[in-house]
């Protein structure tokens, strides 16, 4: 990992290759980003919860004394955890970050085909809750039986 310091902003950088993925620092305030993106992303958070987040999105992607997965399993799964959230912000930064460390587009696909299945895995579990609640069982798996 590299840093680069400057008076207003300095950017966590892991390089692979010819890509780089930032994290970037403003006033002490961890804030994820994609390398040379500006963003107004957590505008509405005060400092200090900012700051907490920041340390808790750290700790997690950005130290490897304490990470277990692979960093490209890690940016995987967020991918598709962010696709599952609807997120656009995640989702554009973890595909970045999964490409930039070497994920194929054969990985990339099949991650979206997880999220996809979760997600609708997800909407089966819904109606099936409303189904119970409401009493309907419109396609019964075993056919009623006839006296």
């Amino acid at each position: 990992m590299e840093e680069k310091d400057s008076p207003e902003l300095s950017r966590h950088v892991h390089t692979t290759g010819t890509s780089s993925v930032a994290v970037a620092e403003s006033n002490g305030d961890l804030i994820p980003t994609t390398a040379n993106e500006p963003t107004n992303s957590y505008s509405m958070l005060e400092p200090r919860m900012k700051k907490v987040y920041g340390a808790y999105y750290k700790e997690l992607y950005y130290n490897p004394e304490t990470r277990v997965l692979d960093p490209k399993v890690q940016e995987l799964i967020s991918l598709a955890a962010s696709l599952v959230a609807k997120c656009d912000g995640c989702i554009d930064g973890h595909m970045k970050k999964a490409l930039a460390l070497g994920a194929t587009k054969e990985e990339i696909s099949e991650t979206i085909c997880i999220a996809a299945a979760i997600n609708g895995a997800a909407m089966i579990d819904l109606s099936d809750r409303t189904a119970a609640r409401l009493g309907l069982n419109h396609f019964p798996s075993k056919p009623s039986v006839k006296p």
